[in-house]
């Protein structure tokens, strides 16, 4: 954690939010990305930069418990807000069992995209989320390169048994 007691620069502003229940004050660049102080600056590597463009959900994190891009939001964005990446989800149960299914499944192959897919999960889950299909359909915005998505869909929906809550 970071402290500064001059006024920022123009080009720089002073960033308070909670990441992972700490609290983490910094000053960063008005330009600097979400996805950057978090791996760089707070050493959270799970969080993967794979498209820098939001397109493969590798950099998904929970903002106030929402599903976000980390690396088309700007940092200052997150000022005042709660950021959870996969390592603040180590104790959730939920995230506990979807790593669990995705390890039965065989749905784990480089790991590259498996933090967004877990918090991404996470969010649809928290928001309510009632079906594998709909489980699914929040997921059709993360992309894997190995798998081929047949054991994650798998993971999934034995997650979300068909009428069952996951819950």
């Amino acid at each position: 954690m970071t402290t500064t007691d001059h006024p920022a620069p123009a080009d720089e502003r002073d960033l308070t939010c909670t990441v992972n229940g700490a609290p983490v004050q910094l000053r960063v660049p008005v330009r600097r990305l979400l996805s950057d102080v978090l791996r760089d600056d707070l050493d959270l590597t799970a969080l993967q930069v794979g498209c820098e463009d939001g397109v493969c959900g590798a950099c998904t994190v929970l903002l106030d418990g929402e599903a976000v891009r980390a690396c088309t939001m700007l940092a200052v964005q997150a000022d005042g807000h709660d950021v959870v990446t996969l390592e603040g989800l180590r104790d959730d149960p939920f995230a506990s069992e979807v790593k669990r299914a995705f390890s039965q499944a065989h749905a784990l192959q480089c790991g590259f995209c498996t933090s967004g897919m877990i918090t991404t999960l996470l969010a649809c889950h928290n928001a309510g989320c009632d079906s594998p299909d709909e489980a699914l359909h929040e997921l059709s915005g993360n992309l894997c390169r190995c798998t081929g998505y047949l054991n994650i869909r798998r993971a999934v929906r034995g997650l979300w048994q068909e009428g069952e809550d996951p819950r």
